[in-house]
């Protein structure tokens, strides 16, 4: 029941463009450890992120230097930080952020003095842009003295090319989507980016990756675990073109969210004492290149001697393997494994077939769709997802997909 209200608020609230929902800075600093040299010379765009509230946008801003990144990009809806800076009654403007190689800040001080040293700059250039309504000017002022007082300043190095940091970005024509990321300002911004790193809406997250294939773009971005079952992103882990990222502790992420809106959740789910809300399966979805997806997996088991732990399905060519640890190294054949499978899928070591109840490749291909698959064992349940391999030869460690990584040495 806990799962369940929490997952059905997480997608409310993305679907009503109420991001209320923030990614943690050391869940972001553990995924993000992993693609340092993807970034050099990028531009980076986050674009379902407040830079107020948004700790990608943090990560990056106190990162700029250290992963020499070329430009970063943000783009909010509504301006939603639920800390300090808009009040409830205070006009909410869609904006863009760019902080450009030409105009790099540094920081006084350790990286660990964070969001009111960056909260101060970004306000000030709020209150200061001419870009901005004189009603967004005057909200800054009657909340400016929320911001606290005592912190290090920010010392930015003085532009090459003067030019505007914050830009407004408009909706199209009467559509009231300004700051979606499927409006046409956002469209150019992206067009602009070379990788995208973001917590996008999960009820839009067919659309959203869509867009970025269309686009062609790189991307590191959060998903949900059930998403590998979508026909659209099935097809793309098939054909390597999308792949799962390192993840969250025990598939496990914890949100921030508004206080004001802990009411909504069951019991067990929102933690009052941290603020934090509890999302089950949920991953990071990629088409970086990282180590994970170069290492073999080995295990000691074997169809060979233990065939009755195999059980043949009577509806399809293949056995099933309860676990992904169980895969015998000495089957040649097709197996149904769980989904979970893919956190430790190499493409040069397994082949990807098909994936049950689905079975999209098999509709593909005009053939009968099997509604499940089923054991020839009566005593065994039958299996609910099962993701259908088979193994590859290995004739070197990346003769699929991309190059490997420099994440490997």
């Amino acid at each position: 029941m806990a799962k369940t209200s929490s997952n059905a608020k997480l997608h409310k609230a993305k679907t009503e463009k109420k991001d209320e929902f923030y990614t943690q800075l050391n869940d972001i600093e553990n995924e993000l450890k992993h693609y340092k040299n993807h970034f050099k010379n990028k531009v980076v765009y986050c674009n379902c992120d407040d830079p107020l509230a948004s700790n990608f946008f943090k990560y990056f801003f106190l990162n700029f230097k250290y992963l020499g990144l070329k430009e970063l990009i943000t783009t909010c809806y509504k301006s939603q930080n639920f800390r300090e800076f808009s009040a409830e009654d205070s006009p909410k403007k869609a904006y863009t952020i760019k902080i450009t190689r030409d105009c790099e800040v540094d920081m006084i001080g350790s990286s660990s003095e964070l969001l009111a040293e960056i909260e101060k700059l970004l306000s000030l250039s709020l209150s200061n842009s001419p870009t901005q309504s004189e009603e967004t000017i005057e909200a800054f002022e009657k909340n400016k003295h929320k911001l606290k007082s005592k912190t290090k300043q920010l010392k930015a190095d003085k532009p090459k090319n003067k030019g505007q940091s914050l830009l407004p970005i408009f909706e199209d024509k009467n559509l009231d989507n300004a700051g979606d990321f499927r409006s046409q300002d956002c469209i150019e911004l992206l067009k602009q980016s070379d990788i995208v790193v973001t917590n996008p809406p999960f009820s839009l997250f067919r659309e959203y990756v869509s867009q970025l294939v269309e686009y062609k773009k790189k991307f590191l971005i959060i998903m949900p675990f059930n998403a590998i079952t979508y026909k659209e992103i099935f097809k793309l882990i098939k054909d390597n073109k999308l792949w799962l990222g390192y993840g969250f502790k025990s598939g496990n992420a914890y949100f921030e969210v508004n206080r004001k809106s802990a009411g909504d959740f069951a019991n067990g789910v929102y933690d009052e004492e941290t603020g934090l809300v509890k999302f089950r399966n949920v991953t990071w979805g990629t088409n970086l290149d990282i180590k994970k997806r170069h290492e073999i997996l080995e295990t000691i088991n074997s169809y060979a001697k233990m065939p009755k732990k195999y059980p043949k399905y009577d509806n399809y060519d293949a056995i099933n393997v309860d676990k992904t640890i169980d895969i015998p190294m000495d089957y040649d054949g097709v197996m149904g494994v769980p989904i979970t499978f893919l956190d430790n899928y190499n493409p040069n070591q397994f082949e990807i077939i098909d994936i049950n109840p689905h079975f999209f490749t098999l509709v593909e291909q005009g053939l009968p769709k099997i509604k499940q698959l089923t054991l020839k064992n009566a005593n065994k349940k039958d299996p609910y997802a099962r993701i259908l391999i088979k193994k590859r030869p290995l004739h070197g460690a990346h003769s699929v997909g991309s190059k490997p990584s420099e994440d490997r040495k």
